[in-house]
């Protein structure tokens, strides 16, 4: 890892800093089973947001919590389930799970204020009453947005460099 980790940008070196945590724990492992949108794990997805979000978050010169960002991105789809197989307890997935994310991280991190918002109301406006606290919320709201579109129509924003030193399974399909 350490040749491949000389390799790696200033903003991908902050970001598994602060989600290095996060990113080997056992529930986040998990998501490298589910699908999240087109060919693309809810790992990857949680992933590329938290990176786009730090990206454009430096990019732009916004003075944000680079660490509650990081989290709160990562754990933002902590749902742990697959939203593809219908059961009951997620059947309106787009609107519940920000809430089963939000206590599934709480149970398996200490979280921020800042964080917490992130998790809670990244689904805002289809959430609209759960409207984003902070800048970093709106910003990991916005970034959900984007990357899911490029997601879906398979462009692809994220490097193999960073994916590999997060833990990404590469070469699925």
């Amino acid at each position: 890892m350490g040749m491949i980790t000389e390799q790696l940008t200033p903003t991908e070196r902050q970001l598994l800093l602060y989600g290095e945590e996060i990113l080997r724990s056992p529930g986040m492992q998990k998501e490298h089973d589910y699908i999240q949108h087109g060919r693309i794990t809810v790992f990857e997805h949680s992933l590329g947001v938290a990176y786009m979000s730090l990206r454009i978050a430096r990019r732009l010169k916004l003075h944000v919590d680079e660490r509650a960002l990081i989290r709160g991105a990562l754990l933002h789809d902590y749902f742990l389930y697959d939203w593809h197989i219908k059961e009951d307890y997620h059947r309106w997935h787009g609107f519940c799970h920000p809430e089963i994310a939000l206590r599934n991280a709480g149970e398996d991190f200490e979280l921020g204020e800042i964080e917490q918002d992130i998790i809670g109301k990244h689904m805002f406006p289809l959430t609209f009453r759960s409207v984003p606290r902070f800048r970093e919320s709106m910003l990991v709201c916005l970034v959900d947005k984007l990357c899911a579109c490029l997601e879906i129509i398979s462009l692809s924003y994220i490097n193999e460099r960073i994916k590999y030193a997060a833990g990404c399974r590469l070469n699925q399909g």
